[in-house]
This record gives structure tokens, C-alpha cells and sequence, in this order.
């Protein structure tokens, strides 16, 4: 990666503003990232959603000199682009043009960001397009990301961590324009901005974006103490039964005490990579369910947050965090509805998949924490991560916003951190880092499924009642002697199960 300079620049005897450097003399780009120290945790109860509404009315709408449209004709030859993102602890604005045409698209920048039009038609767009989101879209279009953000709501729930970043069904209700324009005024101040820079600028050109980002609001926005994960008393499982769900989609986790900011982070980044590396079919769980089995598409862990993981192939910047999870996704698998129609031996069967599926994935865990990785695995994905890694970076914007999170977390270049961390790790390290921060004892789950298939699952779930996998006579014919005797052990692996919740998936997220 090339060099990158970091520093704090004070404009003025009042003002110090935080700034990111990654200066690229052969760009031919120019990114800039405005990243405010506020998010969805600084919504006010009653209007859950607000910093979301607050941003997208930004950056999608107006200056008080162009209407948005404007913006867009204008832009559009310039190959110029710019957006907004919303997090639980930060709000951030990108943009990126060529470096030829900077000096036309930053008299818009500077519009957008301190003189923004707020206007009413604009306003009403984003708002009902951000209702329609939470009261429909995120039940209807994927399962999975349902399950990721109702796990979400459950392990925080009760604190400003609990909703989604999008806000829930009431408080984006409740929004107006001028509770828009006075969040913009409080939270989105030069006190709590870091600039964040790449390509090819002039020093002349960030003496300019300073001085303008200078005349932001001098307010100290009161940032609230982030929420930290309830603790459960066992396993609490919540079935979120919806008509006509295309399967059971499981997502799973425990808190954890742990972020980029601590050295063990980077020892249970092997141990996760070796388990369930995102999109990876070399992992221990998507050999298992997915490859062996043909259980579903994909099976995955993850230490931190991992935002919209149905698109990214790599684990995105712009959404660090300091309240942490360990977490499992079991992507979704069949029902018993399903089965019993595509198969005839299986007519008999009162759940589909997702018991069986859920109890392989934690005896995995159990495994690895009870025997931990052996040293052939580790070094094999030591080594992996060590290249890997480096991909997370490969553009002026990914490298960018890593910076931006480096910097949340207390650190100066996390990608280069965590290789050198790497190179210094040993298998004990990693295998008294899995003991340390992973359980199976104390667990939340939530399981997106079918009506159907609600009441059997919770019963089998709640009874810790054997689970038998379900195959097809073709299928079961095919598999070898050792996968079958596992599928024994499997079916009756007990869970310290010690709740289990059915709810209408029309009550989630009000």
C-alpha cells in the first residue's frame, strides 16, 4: 500500500480538525470521505431512523443553488459520484471525481455539506422510501439479511444499539423535516468530522476543504455511551414465522468482549477464517453443511459486524464499531413444506433442516474450542489471511476508509497492524483465544422461517428432541459410512436451549 500521511492540523486558535492523508501522486482520482462521529445511536427514542434520514436527505437532495436533479446533469460527464452511509456509531459522505474536474464538483461538495437545500419534495421521498424499507422491504427481500438484523434487535435489545440503522416502523413515522434539519445542525458538526483524503489533490486544495469544513456548526454534539450486548442465560432462540418463507434462515451469536482495537484480534481472526471465512469453501463450516451435506448456499462466522454480506465478497470499511459479537450465519435451509413435496420418502417429516443444521454448526464451534486448530491448519490459514488481508485495501477508497476506521479504533493502519500481528502468532495464541471469547453455553439465534414450519422447529428446539438430517434416498445412497455415523452424533447433540419465542414477522421492528 502506498504511503499514507496522518495528521492532526489545527485552522485557527479555536478549531483542531482531525484529518487523513493518503496522498497518491500517479492517481488520476480524488476521494474524499467526511466520516461524523455520530450514527444511528444518536437517533432520539420515538424517532429511530433519524441520522438515516438525515444523511440521505443530504445526499439526496439539494444545495440552495441546484435541485438534485441539477446535481446529477451537471456531474454526469465528470464520471463524478458521491454517496452517503449510515452505521451504528458513524455517518459518513463519499466522494470521488477525476482529478481534472475537482476544481467543478467541489463548489457542490462544499453545497451538499454546509448548505444544504432540505427541501420538502426531497425530504418526502427519502422518508418513503426509508418506511417502506423497514415496514416491507427488509421482511420480503431476503431472509437472510432479515435474520442478521433481527439478531441484532435481540442481542442489544433495550439499548441504542437495538434498531436498525434504518430506524423502525414508528420512529420513521414520527420524523419531520425540521427534526432533519436540527439533527443536521447537532450532530453534524466540525467537532466530531474527520477528513479523510486520497489521490491526487494539491496541499492548496485541502488547505480549502479544511478551512470550508471549519465553518461547520461549533457544537459538541452529545455523542450517547454506545449500547454492549446483553449476556443470555443459556441459548434464546426467536422464531420469526412469515408466510411463504423460502426457507429457514438462521443467524447466531454471543457478545464478545474484543475489537480491532485489541492484539487478541487478530488471533481470532484465524480461528475464524479456519471455521467460517466469509464466502470461503475452504472454511470448516461450508465444508460441512454446504459441500458434504448440500444443505444450502453458504455457511459463515464472522467477529465483527459484516455489513450486507448477501453483496460483498469483502468485509466493507465505514462501519466500526465498539460494541462486538461473535456470530454464525447459516444461510437459509429447507423445510419440511418443501421436502415433502420434492421428495416422497420424506413425507413423514415434521421439521425441515434447520434444527440439524444449527446443532452441526455449534458442535464445530464446541470442537474447536474443546481440541482447538491443529498447526497444519493454522499455518495454512495464517498464511492465507496474511495475503488476504491486502485485498480488503485494493482501491483508493478501500484503503481510504480503513484509514478512517484505523483511526476509530485507535490505531494508524489496521490492514498493516494486523499482518504484522500475524507474523508474530503462534497456535497457542489462537487456540487460548478461541477458549477465552467463544461459548455455545450462552447464545442468541434467530431463525427466519415458514409458518408452516414454526411450531414444529420451536417444539424440536425447545425439547432438545433428536434432529435425524432428512435426505433423499439418492442423496443418502451417495454419501460415505462417516458422514452418516456424524449425522448421528449430530442429531442428538444437546443444546443448552432455554427459551424459544415464536413471533408474527408483521411485530418485528415497530
Amino acid at each position: 500500500m502506498k504511503s499514507f500521511i496522518i495528521s492532526l492540523l489545527i485552522a485557527g486558535a479555536l478549531f483542531a480538525q482531525e484529518v487523513v492523508e493518503l496522498k497518491m501522486p500517479n492517481s488520476n482520482k480524488v476521494i474524499i470521505k467526511l466520516m461524523f462521529r455520530n450514527g444511528s445511536i444518536c437517533d432520539p427514542k420515538g424517532k429511530e431512523g433519524l441520522t438515516y434520514a438525515t444523511t440521505n436527505s443530504v445526499s439526496q437532495g439539494g444545495t440552495k443553488d441546484l435541485s438534485y436533479n441539477q446535481i446529477q446533469d451537471k456531474i454526469f460527464p465528470w464520471a463524478a459520484s458521491y454517496y452517503a452511509t449510515v452505521d451504528k456509531e458513524v455517518s459518513i459522505f463519499t466522494f470521488s471525481v477525476h482529478k481534472d474536474f475537482l476544481k467543478d464538483f467541489y463548489p457542490i461538495i462544499k453545497g451538499l455539506i454546509l448548505s444544504p437545500a432540505f427541501n420538502e419534495a426531497d425530504f418526502n421521498r427519502v422518508k418513503t422510501n426509508q418506511q417502506n424499507f423497514v415496514d416491507q422491504v427488509i421482511r420480503a427481500s431476503s431472509d437472510e439479511e432479515y435474520s442478521k438484523k433481527a439478531l441484532e434487535d435481540l442481542l442489544f435489545r433495550g439499548t441504542n444499539y437495538q434498531h436498525k440503522k434504518e430506524g423502525i416502523s414508528s420512529g420513521v413515522k414520527n420524523i419531520s423535516l425540521e427534526d432533519v434539519k436540527e439533527h443536521y445542525k447537532k450532530f453534524f458538526t466540525k467537532n466530531n468530522l474527520t477528513i479523510g483524503i486520497a489521490g491526487n489533490y494539491s496541499d492548496s486544495f485541502l488547505s480549502e476543504l479544511k478551512k470550508d469544513m471549519s465553518t461547520l456548526p461549533d457544537i459538541k454534539p452529545e455523542i450517547p455511551v454506545p449500547g454492549k450486548a446483553n449476556t443470555p442465560d443459556g441459548i434464546n432462540v426467536e422464531i420469526i414465522a412469515k408466510d411463504d418463507a423460502f426457507g429457514s434462515a438462521i443467524f447466531t451469536g454471543l457478545p464478545m468482549n474484543l475489537t480491532r482495537k485489541d492484539d487478541d484480534f487478530a488471533a481470532l481472526m484465524v480461528a475464524n477464517s479456519f471455521l467460517g471465512e466469509h464466502r470461503k469453501s475452504y472454511a470448516l463450516l461450508y465444508k460441512k453443511l454446504r459441500e458434504t451435506r448440500s444443505m444450502n448456499y453458504g455457511d459463515y462466522s464472522y467477529i465483527e459486524w459484516y455489513d450486507n454480506g448477501g453483496q460483498n465478497m469483502l468485509p466493507p470499511a465505514g462501519v466500526p464499531r465498539s460494541s462486538n459479537y461473535f456470530a454464525i450465519w447459516i444461510r437459509p435451509v429447507q423445510i419440511a413444506k418443501q421436502l415433502k413435496v420434492q421428495y416422497k420418502e420424506l413425507s413423514d417429516i415434521n421439521i425441515g433442516h434447520a434444527h440439524f443444521a444449527l446443532r452441526m454448526a455449534l458442535r464445530e464451534v464446541d470442537n474447536l474450542i474443546k481440541n482447538g486448530m491443529t498447526k497444519e491448519d493454522f499455518e495454512a490459514t495464517r498464511t492465507f489471511l496474511r495475503s488476504y488481508i491486502k485485498l480488503y485495501v485494493q482501491t483508493p477508497s478501500s484503503q481510504l476508509g480503513y484509514l478512517l476506521d484505523s483511526k476509530f479504533y485507535g490505531r494508524n493502519d489496521y490492514v498493516n497492524t494486523m499482518d504484522q500481528l500475524l507474523s508474530k502468532l503462534t497456535l497457542e495464541d489462537v487456540n487460548k483465544a478461541i477458549k477465552k471469547y467463544w461459548s455455545i453455553d450462552n447464545m442468541f439465534v434467530t431463525i427466519v422461517t415458514d409458518k408452516s414450519e414454526a411450531p414444529e422447529l420451536a417444539k424440536s428446539l425447545k425439547e432438545n428432541l433428536p434432529s435425524p438430517m432428512a435426505y433423499s434416498n439418492v442423496v443418502k445412497a451417495g454419501l460415505p459410512k462417516e458422514v452418516l455415523e456424524e449425522d448421528e452424533k449430530v442429531a442428538d447433540f444437546k443444546l443448552n436451549i432455554k427459551n424459544v419465542t415464536i413471533i408474527n414477522s408483521s411485530d418485528t421492528f415497530q
